[in-house]
């Protein structure tokens, strides 16, 4: 009796908690009716704005608005009571997921593969960390400017897609639906980017003994360096990418109409496009990051990001900080990422 009794009350055992369950119960209560106002907004709209037959078309299904609010609902939720987001990076996350998952579910999937991922790796030998980066928070606890930096640049992507194909799962196809192509590749690439730059320096970091080398001169410089890569460290880029790749790849075919898949070519190229992007959009944050953000090592033997006394200067300049290289990064590779793809499928 003993025994049951604790682990009912582990915060993230089988059986919930009553706070637990309360709040499961309270999200569900929340968000059907907020998904049908929203479908009910949907369809006022279309009726005033369109023909009957346009309207049909452009009207989005309940269970698509019931979607987009619930998932992104419960991953807020999630990741504000583990500390991954804190409150305002969980209410700008829940804004960017809901048109994610409401314009296409595999840009859903990349944002999910990344989100969780990341959070898992930020939290990998923590205690390691901590000893050579100033700022280290165990659990991520993500602001609202790094969730805008990692993941504006492909909301923004999603609210085009919305604009242009409007919402629903598209396969890739260059020949035949080249706009929706496109988009979808630089949505894939942001976060294979994003994904592909945390696997790299939360894993890389604390996995290899070696010392890092600078990425723009080889050579070595201290764990934490902005620009410090390993080998493993790009190894676990291009795996981050691929994981992205691989979630967008299931959710496209388990989603999409089964038409549309067996007339378009091979799906199965997206994964490795993930691959790719983690790879570059991690070689890209470094060499930014060893030009452009300021290195140095206290005399304490922790890396900081900034100039002052007891600090020997290592490499960079005072112009950016982490989160702005996040940003062109990911900008970065969503313009470059449908370059890619188009070549592995057109040749």
């Amino acid at each position: 009796m003993e025994e049951n009794t604790s682990f009912s009350k582990r915060p993230y055992g089988f059986f919930p908690t009553k706070s637990q369950a309360f709040l499961v119960i309270g999200t569900i209560v929340t968000v059907i009716p907020v998904a049908l106002f929203l479908w009910l907004g949907n369809v006022a709209v279309s009726f005033f704005s369109a023909d009957d037959t346009d309207s049909q078309e452009e009207i989005i299904s309940p269970s698509r608005w019931l979607t987009a609010t619930l998932i992104p609902s419960t991953f807020a939720i999630w990741g504000y009571r583990r500390k991954s987001v804190n409150f305002s990076g969980a209410l700008l996350g829940w804004i960017f997921s809901f048109i994610l998952s409401l314009s296409s579910y595999p840009f859903l999937a990349c944002l999910i593969a990344f989100f969780l991922s990341g959070s898992q790796a930020t939290k990998f030998r923590a205690d390691k960390k901590r000893k050579f980066e100033e700022n280290f928070k165990p659990g991520g606890h993500r602001n609202w400017v790094q969730v805008l930096c990692n993941g504006g640049a492909p909301t923004f992507m999603a609210v085009l897609y919305i604009i242009d194909c409007g919402v629903g799962e598209t396969p890739i196809d260059f020949d035949n639906s080249y706009h929706a192509s496109m988009i979808s590749m630089a949505v894939l690439g942001s976060f294979a980017a994003a994904c592909g730059d945390t696997w790299s320096s939360e894993l890389g970091s604390v996995i290899q003994s070696a010392q890092p080398v600078l990425i723009t001169n080889l050579k070595p410089v201290p764990r934490g360096t902005n620009g410090g890569v390993t080998g493993p460290g790009l190894w676990f880029s291009f795996i981050g990418g691929l994981l992205v790749g691989f979630a967008h790849y299931i959710t496209l075919v388990n989603t999409v109409d089964p038409t549309l898949l067996e007339r378009a070519p091979a799906q199965w190229p997206v994964v490795f496009v993930g691959g790719i992007a983690g790879f570059l959009g991690s070689v890209l944050d470094s060499y930014l990051g060893a030009i452009f953000q300021y290195s140095g090592v206290h005399k304490s033997g922790v890396i900081v990001e900034h100039s002052g006394d007891g600090i020997t200067h290592i490499s960079g300049k005072e112009m950016l900080d982490n989160h702005s290289v996040n940003l062109i990064c990911t900008i970065a590779m969503g313009l470059i990422t449908p370059k890619i793809a188009n070549c592995m499928w057109t040749g």
